[in-house]
């Protein structure tokens, strides 16, 4: 069936995005919130709306039970989860499944799957997608984990299966520093997702962060190629861009071709991500993780392919097949989005809710900023600290850098800290130009430039 009342189960501007995309099919919105976002931009746009629950996530956002009930109570057909809070809880998926609503991405068995990094490993080699060497499932001990770290050879990672974020993620450079690593990342993993168990990877040096971009319709796949988030702070990403510098041809298309039989291998359905690490001196690329969801920096990807991947996975969830073939899906010029959060970079990067004073920005037809924001408008200190996302789409690399510059300069924020000054800072850099990062890349210029906010 097609989809006519949709609840958004998110906040800020991942829910604006929805709310836009929806309305623009005819679809009515429904949008929740806590009683700390009354005053939030979605709850202004949607077609209605209804209070949860107060203002601590575990009380509204993530509370299950009264999200299932205002869907209920405000006759939805379907819930679109966004990115975060319960976007990949196979749980939420079976409780909105079982309440005959239709939730907007895969079915619970696949995020419990894809969600799970040792079955999704295993699943990718089943696959014959290359996956970055390490255990073949979860580690039983730390004699078993010193002894397979021998065998991969360190550095190596301890990964939590579950979860994601960064959490439950630690680097040992030897058994010594593995033994003393693991049960804390063991016992972080328990506490953020409620499962401890954790697997070893070889840690790729240098690794660049590529993930491909796909949709399925559960019987069919195809990709929206690539995009880079090698520019990460504590494995948060800051800027991403499509397509990646460092990919020749030959292997944009065997990457992107992977991740597609990757998705056609598990019947995916929806919107979803494969990432990779890809290792620049060897030309290496190594499956890490699958994503089953939306994605924060999926703009870029609309940007150099003109597809709206928001409506399109609204279209799959209501029952339609796939509305475009990979051979109609092509790539055009460059496109970078940078994260604006409310952050104060100089103080160590010091949370900055508030009041809004003064907004204004760039709204040329290449300069594009999802956001939630408006002049008045009091960011709560609750949530995430993402408050927009600037986007930008220009011929090449080079001029889509020059135009961010021009327009970070342009946006005004008052009332808050923001991001930009990093941001701008990052436009000017050398390496940055020529694309010469890596994951590891931004923790060092920080580390190397203490200045650069005085």
């Amino acid at each position: 069936m097609a989809i006519q009342r949709l609840l958004i189960a998110n906040r800020g501007e991942i829910a604006v995005r929805i709310i836009k995309a929806a309305q623009a099919l005819g679809i009515t919105t429904i949008q929740i919130y806590s009683e700390a976002d009354e005053t939030m931009l979605a709850v202004a746009m949607a077609d209605e709306s209804i209070c949860i629950g107060p203002a601590p996530a575990a009380q509204s956002y993530l509370n299950v039970e009264a999200i299932i009930a205002a869907a209920q109570a405000s006759h939805a057909d379907a819930v679109h989860p966004g990115y975060g809070f319960l976007a990949e809880n196979a749980n939420f998926v079976r409780a909105v499944t079982a309440a005959g609503l239709i939730f907007v991405g895969p079915d619970a068995e696949l995020i419990d799957m894809m969600g799970n990094k040792i079955a999704a490993r295993q699943t990718a080699i089943k696959a014959g997608v290359p996956v970055v060497p390490g255990s073949d499932g979860a580690i039983s001990d730390l004699d078993e984990a010193a002894r397979i770290a021998e065998q991969i050879g360190y550095p190596v990672m301890i990964k939590a299966a579950a979860g994601g974020g960064g959490r439950g993620i630690r680097i040992a450079d030897d058994e010594a520093s593995l033994r003393r690593l693991a049960p804390q990342a063991q016992a972080e993993a328990q506490a953020a997702f409620g499962d401890g168990s954790y697997y070893l990877e070889y840690v790729v040096v240098d690794a660049r962060h590529i993930e491909v971009q796909i949709m399925g319709d559960g019987k069919d796949a195809v990709h929206f190629f690539e995009r880079e988030c090698s520019l990460q702070r504590r494995r948060q990403k800051i800027w991403e861009e499509a397509p990646s510098a460092a990919l020749d041809q030959g292997t944009r298309h065997e990457l992107c071709q992977s991740a597609v039989t990757l998705a056609k291998t598990v019947g995916y359905k929806g919107a979803g991500t494969v990432e990779y690490l890809y290792e620049e001196n060897t030309g290496r690329f190594f499956f890490i993780e699958m994503n089953t969801r939306i994605q924060v920096e999926h703009p870029v990807t609309e940007q150099i392919t003109g597809h709206d991947l928001v409506a399109e996975m609204i279209h799959i969830a209501g029952g339609a097949a796939l509305s475009v073939a990979q051979a109609d899906i092509h790539m055009s010029g460059h496109s970078i989005e940078v994260r604006v959060n409310a952050e104060n970079p100089a103080m160590q990067f010091l949370p900055s809710p508030g009041t809004i004073d003064q907004l204004s920005f760039d709204h040329s037809n290449d300069v594009r900023f999802d956001h939630f924001l408006y002049e008045g408008y009091t960011i709560p200190p609750f949530y995430d600290s993402l408050v927009g996302k600037l986007i930008i789409h220009a011929d090449d690399r080079q001029a889509a850098i020059t135009q961010l510059h021009a327009a970070l300069a342009g946006t005004v924020i008052k009332g808050i800290e923001t991001t930009i000054p990093l941001l701008m800072a990052l436009t000017e850099d050398a390496d940055v130009k020529s694309g010469q990062v890596h994951t590891n890349w931004l923790e060092h210029w920080l580390e190397n430039n203490p200045q650069i906010f005085n």
